[in-house]
């Protein structure tokens, strides 16, 4: 082996984390992912993450695997094995290395001793040479390199090589020239791997701790997820990192939507030439009883602001997938936080205030999206559905989706012509039965009646133009019932008990779920026991307060710096701040198990618990 052996070396067998540091473009995604999806074919769970900058070429891009039999789903923190193949982020990737643990690199070109550390085991393999020596033109040199150093992973860490072949067999069916190029470089590296480097601690062993999940990435459930729904018309702009749900929808339809007998599209889809002009289309449709949604992030939802103020106030059905990322402003486009919760709760000027629905995964995305169109049809409002970059562009395993065939969409209160017919007392803002909603009819619905005027600013009940305070303050005041009924139509929390009675309770949202999940159990380890609380929507429904109520002091875990779901837990109910300190990531990461344990840790011992 060319190695430095150092006093001791990891030993893990499918518990470890994998992390390789490549040029952006240099085609290395695919191999990594076939990397990860070999481990997954032996039955053993795997996490993977593509952090990737937001040019198209040059800059570092690294993608982190998470093997672990137990199927923790979050990043762990720390790297047990780091496949260096970017000069640019050497001393960097280095320093992740876990005492103990290795570094793979290319040793093409000799470094000195300085530019490696004394406790990890260091693996060079001559990459380089061995593509120029086997391969003439660049391109292959640099795509093949990939796939020679996947192969000798492989043979050091004992995955199956019929795994990966059979992966690239279905990759590449009837294509057979590159089936075989592509096992031939996957055999140089286990083969010069077996002759000069031998196995390493970490090892990879079958299992079948998979079972029935499926491995997908959020944008592809959600759009799967609007299709099942019923959506039927998407207005959209591309931006990172929500482009692909819309594709992903265009793909579905083209496939579900389709009459079989006549060949024609039961579904609109529109690239707008801009944010405002995409949310200003889903308007119109929704107005018009179509299912309507877009898809953007946290720019797009600022510049749609004026358009989802109309929406609320003339009681217009949308729904908006936001698959937030690193802002303000352009921020980080390829990074991952939580940073729109305040800009989308309260989206446009004056009073406002909007539905929100916080997926944990692929799953929850398929049925939120679908949950998303039934609300907005229900309470006759803009619905969000608030996913992230770490959900949305990542593969992760997720229990599989499901669909009852016999379920019917919430339209809601729509008026029909019998009823208008027979004399129905007809009030589009007219709230009959103290819900707060109010019935609303289809354009062309009867030939005389039903109709009315939809505008932005103030009416009566029967959306006659008024400026007459007591007409305002009814409406408004029933927009605020309508949001009171929402409370017991959205996703409820859910409560994870702490094994032992606690005084303390944590609160997340979202992509925090799986790192929270392995916190908690890192907790009880060290016999802190806590209780957690999911929180799956806003507004906050009874649950949430009787969990802050019920411990001296709960947590709240967010991925922002502002502490932004905080802020609307004390603004909305009232808490006090000294009641529900932060605890905040936000550095463009998704957060990690190791950040949270340490964190309520220290605050749990400093208050003598533990």
């Amino acid at each position: 082996m060319n190695a430095q052996l150092k006093t001791h070396q990891l030993q893990a067998t499918n518990d470890f984390v994998v992390k390789f540091a490549n040029v952006n473009g240099s085609g290395s995604a695919s191999a990594n992912e076939l990397f990860a999806k070999a481990i997954l074919r032996m039955g053993v769970p795997v996490s993977p993450r593509n952090i990737f900058p937001s040019n198209i070429q040059g800059l570092p891009t690294w993608y982190e695997i998470r093997v672990t039999e137990q199927g923790w789903l979050g990043r762990r923190g720390g790297v047990d094995l780091m496949v260096a193949m970017n000069p640019q982020t050497w001393n960097q990737d280095i320093k992740e290395i876990e005492p103990g643990g290795y570094l793979f690199y290319d040793n093409s070109r000799p470094m000195p001793a300085s530019k490696f550390r004394s406790d990890i085991t260091v693996i060079g393999m001559p990459l380089t040479e061995i593509c120029n020596a086997t391969y003439t033109d660049p391109r292959q040199r640099q795509l093949f390199k990939n796939i020679i150093y996947v192969g000798a992973l492989s043979a050091l860490m004992d995955i199956d090589p019929s795994v990966i072949e059979q992966l690239f067999s279905e990759q590449y069916k009837g294509k057979e020239k590159l089936l075989d190029s592509n096992v031939k470089a996957l055999h140089l590296g286990r083969d010069y791997a077996k002759q000069h480097l031998g196995p390493i601690g970490l090892r990879v062993q079958r299992s079948n701790n998979v079972g029935d999940r499926i491995f997908v990435d959020g944008n592809s459930a959600a759009a799967l997820g609007c299709v099942y729904g019923g959506a039927t018309v998407c207005a959209w702009y591309p931006i990172t990192p929500s482009s692909s749900l819309a594709e992903a929808f265009q793909s579905y339809c083209q496939k579900l939507r389709v009459d079989p007998e006549t060949g024609k599209n039961r579904f609109a889809i529109v690239q707008a030439e801009d944010e405002i002009a995409s949310v200003g289309m889903v308007v119109g449709a929704g107005w018009n009883g179509a299912r309507a949604f877009t898809t953007t992030s946290g720019p797009g939802v600022s510049l749609m602001t004026e358009f989802l103020g109309l929406a609320y106030f003339a009681e217009i059905p949308i729904t908006l997938i936001n698959v937030q990322r690193g802002g303000p402003s352009t921020g980080m486009p390829t990074r991952t936080q939580q940073a729109d919760i305040l800009s989308c709760a309260y989206a446009s000027h004056g009073d406002t205030k909007h539905i929100l629905l916080f997926p944990e995964d692929p799953k929850e995305c398929f049925d939120h999206a679908a949950a998303a169109l039934d609300l907005a049809d229900r309470l006759q409002t803009p619905i969000f559905v608030m996913t992230d970059l770490d959900i949305g562009m990542n593969q992760r395993l997720c229990a599989p989706f499901d669909w009852d065939d016999s379920r019917e969409y919430d339209r809601g209160k729509v008026m029909t012509a019998e009823e208008l017919e027979a004399g129905k007392d007809f009030g589009r803002y007219l709230d009959v039965d103290g819900d707060g909603i109010p019935y609303r009819t289809y354009p062309g619905t009867h030939p005389t009646k039903g109709g009315y005027f939809t505008r932005g600013t103030t009416r009566n009940a029967y959306a006659q133009y008024s400026e007459q305070g007591p007409d305002y303050l009814y409406n408004m005041k029933r927009l605020l019932q309508k949001l009171d009924t929402a409370k017991t139509l959205v996703p409820q929390p859910v409560l994870k008990a702490a094994a032992k009675p606690s005084r303390f309770g944590v609160l997340y949202f979202g992509s925090t779920s799986p790192a929270m999940d392995e916190a908690l159990e890192a907790l009880r380890e060290m016999n802190l026991h806590i209780d957690a609380m999911r929180i799956r929507a806003y507004p906050f429904s009874q649950p949430i307060v009787d969990f802050i109520n019920a411990h001296d002091q709960v947590f709240v875990v967010e991925q922002n710096r502002d502490a932004q779901l905080r802020g609307m837990l004390i603004n909305e109910l009232e808490f006090s701040p000294k009641q529900l300190p932060s605890i905040l990531h936000y550095d463009g990461t998704p957060i990690t198990a190791r950040f949270i344990t340490q964190a309520i840790a220290e605050r749990m011992q400093k208050a003598g618990v533990g």
